[in-house]
């Protein structure tokens, strides 16, 4: 099966061994973007995969091709167009100080590029599944316009999509936005939906009483009435201990019902950025191998906690790998 991934591949710059910008000599360069990440989670599951974008017409460019082709994704359908690579700088935490990112995205080739630059009915011809997310809309009106058209033509083409809403406060904040009305009329294409129950607040506008599983329900219970079209919510629920040990449990629920997994300590963190990715990876990996709520839970939670362990924003974990996570084998592989 095919899965077309649409958005911004970005390049992440960041001081090595956590220090702070101020402090620092040099900067570390990866790729990611979060439907970048997912795209290249589900292509080192084995998964046929495509992106669709714009990148600058540069060696930046060049550079994020390279990396997506590396992990097996097909990239004939990313334009190239005059322009800047959108960045983002990291600050990694270390115990008591969390992570802190620092935008550097506005007037970037992708967020300037016009919806016909992609040829979206051909990255979707084929494919049984569409992602995108609330990245691209949170750009500005060029964003939006971008975000409609593939959605658009995912719903001529009858893909499903998922768009996982991945809230940017400092993008949708940098201009005169209004993201809960613009959230809503993408959500509503939607057949799954990567979100807690604070997503589903702004979506609605209201709050949500309750705590843990029956207040999870009951967003979920809410969007399903909202939106006819969707059939699936994923979510995580994450306990900060220290920037260094989380507690991570996942959610999936249907509209006849939900599964919750246990709660799992996640400790000795070496980056979470990208682990939001990682989980909507797994739980797209097990919808697509035939959906059962407990499978796509376990193998969200399962993908989450591994990208911690992983530097960079990217998740290159095989089936084996997974399954063996899955199954508690903890010790060296020989």
């Amino acid at each position: 099966m095919t899965v077309t991934c649409f958005g911004e591949i970005l390049l992440r710059l960041s001081p090595p061994d956590r220090h702070l910008l101020v402090q620092a000599g040099s900067l570390d360069i990866v790729v990611g973007g979060a439907e970048a990440n997912v795209a290249s989670a589900l292509a080192a599951l084995g998964h046929a995969v495509r992106f669709a974008g714009v990148v600058s017409d540069n060696p930046l460019g060049d550079k994020a091709l390279a990396a997506l082709r590396g992990c097996g994704i097909d990239t004939s359908h990313v334009a190239r167009a005059p322009g800047r690579m959108g960045l983002y700088f990291l600050e990694a935490g270390s115990g008591p100080r969390p992570a802190a990112i620092t935008y550097d995205r506005a007037g970037s080739a992708f967020a300037c590029a016009a919806p016909e630059s992609i040829d979206f009915a051909e990255a979707l011809a084929g494919a049984q599944l569409l992602h995108c997310g609330g990245i691209t809309p949170a750009l500005g009106p060029k964003g939006v316009a971008l975000a409609k058209a593939a959605q658009e033509a995912a719903r001529s083409a009858g893909v499903p999509i998922c768009f996982d809403g991945n809230y940017r406060a400092q993008l949708w904040a940098a201009w005169d936005s209004d993201p809960a009305s613009i959230l809503r009329e993408l959500v509503a294409d939607a057949t799954i939906l990567i979100g807690n129950h604070r997503d589903i607040a702004l979506l609605l506008g209201r709050p949500f009483s309750g705590e843990g599983e029956e207040r999870r329900r009951e967003a979920a219970e809410a969007a399903f009435d909202a939106f006819p079209n969707l059939e699936l919510i994923a979510s995580t629920a994450r306990h900060l201990v220290t920037s260094d040990h989380h507690r991570i449990s996942a959610r999936v629920d249907a509209r006849a019902g939900g599964v919750q997994t246990d709660e799992i300590d996640v400790t000795g963190i070496v980056d979470r950025i990208g682990t939001g990715d990682a989980f909507a990876a797994g739980v797209l990996d097990g919808w697509l191998d035939g959906g059962d709520l407990a499978v796509m839970a376990g193998r969200g939670l399962a993908l989450a906690a591994l990208k911690h362990s992983i530097p960079g924003d990217m998740c290159p974990v095989s089936r084996a790998m997974l399954d063996s996570f899955s199954a508690g084998a903890d010790d060296v592989r020989r």
